[in-house]
């Protein structure tokens, strides 16, 4: 091996060092704050957690110190006499109904805008990315005077048809992303063994849309349950009120009262099924995001 072979390998080597050493230096600062602002949250929401099993007297005492024991008199009082047990249970009900009925609607949709070009198409997808950006207070008074002429205002059912409209267009352009980075050879394949294009959608598409419907998924329950001002302008009844509205009434309560304790235990309640839910799903979750991001 010559001189000029050797001195080539070693330029080529330290070249390949240098750019190396260029990519961490760009992407550490990014690691950094990342990492940092994971730290923050994590801490916040383990502290909010032994902070609800505290007594009020440990907490105003030390907010740093663990709790003596695992009181749990501020759970009993959110779940019972709060009744925050009833607003969890209205939320679940009307949050997944809602969630499921968006993906009905949206799956075959974003399929048929991602894959059929027809006339009209692309204003129809330009209609729901527009949809997207409409402030919500715009729609308060229109919303209200609709679910009002048809009789279900107040009401849970009249919540979960706002829930549904409103995430349509999000729901809808991010799924359309996510069809259009499916192989077309997949259909194709079905399509020359006899299948319908139902019979492709659903037993072909669909099930490779998965991950995607999960995404979708996780990101309407995560709005919806904590959605706070829909459930405050179109719901009156105390017996229909959601989550967020109890956690805010509980929030209200405690300043007077002064039981700081139990408002830790409502977060801890508000907070439970979203960890839950991004713990069980968040692969498949991750898995969307980049699968729907090669033509989103």
């Amino acid at each position: 091996m010559s001189a000029e072979m050797v001195v080539s390998d070693r330029s080529r080597l330290w070249q390949r060092r240098w750019d190396r050493i260029k990519k961490w230096a760009r992407l550490t600062p990014a690691y950094i704050i990342l990492g940092l602002w994971s730290f923050f949250t994590l801490f916040i929401i383990i502290w909010v957690i032994f902070a609800s099993f505290k007594t009020d007297k440990e907490l105003f005492a030390n907010v740093w110190a663990l709790p003596s024991a695992l009181h749990i008199d501020s759970y009993v009082h959110a779940l019972v006499l709060v009744d925050m047990g009833r607003y969890f249970l209205n939320s679940l009900v009307v949050v997944f109904s809602s969630v499921l009925l968006i993906l009905i609607l949206s799956a075959p949709a974003s399929y048929v805008l991602s894959r059929k070009k027809f006339k009209g198409s692309n204003l129809i997808t330009m209609i729901f990315i527009a949809g997207i950006g409409i402030p919500l207070p715009l729609l308060f008074i229109p919303l209200f005077v609709i679910l009002t002429a048809f009789q279900i205002n107040n009401t849970l059912f009249g919540l979960g048809a706002l829930f549904v409209a409103l995430s349509l267009p999000f729901t809808v352009y991010m799924l359309t992303g996510f069809y259009g980075s499916l192989p077309v050879e997949l259909e194709e394949a079905a399509i020359i063994d006899g299948a319908s294009d139902f019979q492709v959608f659903f037993r072909v598409m669909f099930p490779l849309g998965m991950p995607g419907l999960i995404t979708a998924a996780i990101f309407n329950f995560i709005g919806l349950w904590n959605e706070y001002q829909l459930a405050l302008v179109f719901l009156n009844d105390p017996n229909k009120s959601t989550l967020s509205l109890g956690l805010y009434s509980l929030s209200n309560g405690m300043q007077y009262f002064g039981s700081w304790v139990g408002l830790m235990a409502g977060v801890v309640i508000v907070m439970i099924p979203t960890i839950i839910l991004y713990i069980v799903l968040s692969e498949k979750m991750i898995s969307g995001i980049t699968m729907g991001a090669v033509k989103a």
